[in-house]
């Protein structure tokens, strides 16, 4: 299965698994985009993936989640903020993509509410406005409350900050505004104003936003007040929470009260009474969208009449009398200049295109993502390609393909690196163990050295279940690395020393005093004896993980066995690298990534430095080598019915024996329950002993 495989085709646990992991994902992209500000993916691709949820559950209504992205709005309030109770939630819209879809919505609101072909259906469309969604409470005509969307149900109490902001009134002085009265809209920047702002962050050699909403978003969500009050923050105002009472009975008619009371209302709002007239309206507001001066994805449409949006209700998370009619992504041509490779922290190596600069929906683009190397060669993207980008949701732009009538006679093919740009090691691409298809990432192996990796490494190395360092902790790794003091594992054990001959000791650095940096040169002394699993883990060698680094310890006894092994196992054809795979738990994937680890010269380099000149690697615990299997090489085969095959091999873990997964001539006992197969007939090939569970158990205890 894989995340494109039609929903018709999905059995209930490969639909249950899409499930969860689209839950995970979403949730993610709601934190990022609702609570950070920092969207990670287009709103195109959110969509995507917000539809693939719906469709599934839909399908299979029995796995749908408790938790599920269907029931959910927004993300949780940041504890940075008070916490308000939204006494109407706060909603989000279902979304509409084609015209079709807008067809659709009006005939589903005749449908639910059972009107004559004959009767109209006004609706009021209205640009969607690209901001922070808000809500004012006015309580006798007075602000005394405003309030983030948050989750929908709870949102963050940002008063002191929307006070700031001149569209919004204090005080409504009109005789007809209800005692208490819920304002809802959004905060938005203009593309002039936004400009303006990253201008005078520049120089003040401060954070630059990526877009206008972040910038609002960013702007309002200050714990300083005085921060907010010198942003540049608008407000469209367009709906409502709890209220007294309405001051009309149509969506247009609450508008105009509020335009009336003085809260911004958008001009372009406009009552149809078609659909006909809705999809021309959304052409006009579409064709209008570069010059509005502000960021808009979209037009949303509402049913005019209160009363009927009453009876419609609400369906999940979203009103029945409300859609999103969103734009589609924005595009442009221009030239790709060239391709660089940029290195993340996992060793991702990841295409980036180096464009000549040209403007979408207000932006320079200047690069675009090219995602992998796979689609380079699909798309046949080449330099100087005059190219197709698309900007959605104002996140990182995309190549969409090339114009071939447009292709220069000196373009070739373009060369995906097999070494690292940033450290020169080699650069692999992994065979993914479930699918049996190459990974589409490549990834660079020199995880110890490789600058663009180094940092979060060291963190690894240093981490709880690894070196567990007392007093270096993430913000001292950061902070030594970046001041040149650790660059390199080895760089922790020999920091004392370095100190100690420096004219800026550690003690007189900011933070520090002769106390505690005393106390971290004894934390490092005193993690100079580790346990060779530990040290595994700590190398952060991919796929290896604690239950692994402990099975590669028991496996091959001590350092210096297992560093002779791996550095044989580089050859994928030798004896060595056999072994390593048919150690039980471990297979081809896990083997792969251990063996090219050590095939990469540097790391080599620094492992060999840390177990000659500073580490004392022990050996795991101790183990029963008295007894009867201490020493061998144990296959468990068939149905165990006493003992589980995780019980069985910490069993034989336990006293000497090493625990294979298949049976080879270094196989000394195989132990078979029934509906035992080819590793029987392999083991008398071999001439290996093969005894039951029970001679098992008489054997190891007697």
């Amino acid at each position: 299965m894989t995340k494109d495989t039609p929903v018709a085709a999905l059995t209930p646990l490969e639909a249950a698994d899409e499930l969860e992991r689209l839950a995970v994902e979403l949730a993610r992209h709601d934190a990022a985009y609702y609570r950070e500000d920092e969207p990670e993916i287009s709103d195109a691709d959110y969509d995507a993936l917000r539809r693939r949820n719906d469709e599934i559950e839909a399908a299979f209504p029995d796995l749908v989640l408790a938790d599920s992205p269907s029931r959910r709005v927004g993300a949780a309030p940041s504890e940075k903020f008070g916490k308000v109770r939204h006494a109407v939630s706060m909603l989000s819209l279902g979304n509409a993509f084609a015209d079709e879809d807008v067809h659709e919505f009006v005939a589903r609101v005749r449908r639910f509410l059972k009107l004559a072909d004959g009767e109209v259906v006004e609706v009021t469309a209205e640009p969607k406005i690209d901001g922070l969604s808000i809500s004012l409470r006015y309580e006798a005509g007075r602000l005394v409350q405003a309030a983030t969307r948050g989750d929908g149900q709870e949102g963050e109490n940002v008063t002191r900050n929307v006070e700031t902001i001149g569209d919004i009134p204090h005080k409504v002085t009109g005789s007809d505004f209800p005692d208490v009265f819920e304002v809802r809209g959004e905060i938005y920047m203009s593309h002039k104003d936004f400009a303006q702002l990253n201008e005078s962050q520049l120089e003040a050699n401060a954070k630059v936003f990526a877009n206008p909403r972040n910038a609002a978003a960013g702007s309002l969500r200050q714990l300083d007040a005085a921060i907010t009050a010198s942003r540049p923050l608008r407000f469209f105002a367009y709906a409502w929470g709890q209220v007294d009472r309405l001051p009309a009975e149509t969506q247009r008619g609450v508008l105009d009260a509020f335009d009336r009371w003085r809260f911004p209302v958008n001009p372009l709002t406009k009552l149809c009474t078609s659909v006909d007239e809705l999809l021309a309206h959304y052409r006009s507001i579409e064709e209008q969208r570069a010059s509005l001066g502000y960021d808009i994805d979209g037009v949303v449409y509402k049913v005019n009449r209160l009363d009927w949006q009453e009876r419609l209700g609400f369906v999940s998370r979203s009103p029945r009398w409300a859609v999103a009619h969103k734009f589609a992504a924005e595009k442009a041509t221009t030239v790709l200049e060239g391709i660089d490779i940029q290195v993340g922290r996992t060793g991702a190596l990841t295409p980036v295109a180096r464009l000549k600069p040209v403007t979408v929906g207000g932006v320079v683009v200047s690069n675009a993502t090219l995602h992998n190397e796979d689609e380079i060669i699909r798309k046949d993207i080449r330099i100087g390609d005059t190219v197709t980008i698309q900007r959605a949701g104002d996140v990182i732009p995309q190549v969409l393909g090339h114009l071939p009538d447009k292709r220069p006679a000196v373009a070739v093919e373009y060369e995906f690196p097999t070494t690292c740009p940033a450290c020169g090691s080699h650069a692999v691409r992994e065979i993914n163990e479930k699918t049996g298809k190459m990974d589409v990432v490549r990834r660079c192996t020199g995880g110890l050295i490789c600058p663009a990796q180094r940092v979060e490494r060291l963190k690894h190395f240093v981490s709880r279940n690894a070196f567990d360092i007392e007093g270096m902790g993430d913000k001292v790794i950061q902070e030594f690395y970046d001041d040149g003091l650790i660059q390199s594992p080895q760089d922790i054990f020999t920091l004392k020393v370095r100190d100690e001959r420096s004219l800026k000791k550690l003690k007189d650095r900011e933070g520090w005093g002769g106390t505690s940096a005393s106390n971290l040169f004894a934390a490092i002394d005193e993690r100079r004896r580790i346990g060779l699993d530990r040290f595994i883990f700590s190398l952060g060698v991919r796929h290896v993980g604690e239950t692994t680094g402990r099975t590669l310890a028991r496996s091959y006894g001590t350092a210096d066995q297992f560093l002779v092994a791996m550095a044989a196992a580089q050859d994928h054809a030798s004896e060595a690298y056999a072994d390593l795979v048919n150690i039980d738990g471990i297979g081809d994937v896990v083997a792969r990534a251990v063996a090219d680890f050590f095939a990469e010269p540097h790391n080599l380099s620094v492992v060999q430095e840390l177990v000659d000149d500073h580490l004392d690697i022990q050996p795991l615990e101790a183990v029963d080598t008295g007894s009867p299997v201490s020493g061998m090489t144990v296959v468990f085969t068939g149905a165990l019915e006493r003992m589980t095959r995780d019980e069985a091999k910490a069993m034989a873990e336990r006293l000497g024996a090493k625990v294979a997964g298949s049976v080879s001539k270094k196989t000394n006992l195989v132990v078979a329950g029934p509906g035992a197969g080819s590793k029987l007939k392999k083991a008398a090939e071999l001439g290996v002993e093969v005894i039951s569970e029970d001679d098992w158990f008489v054997r190891v205890e007697s």
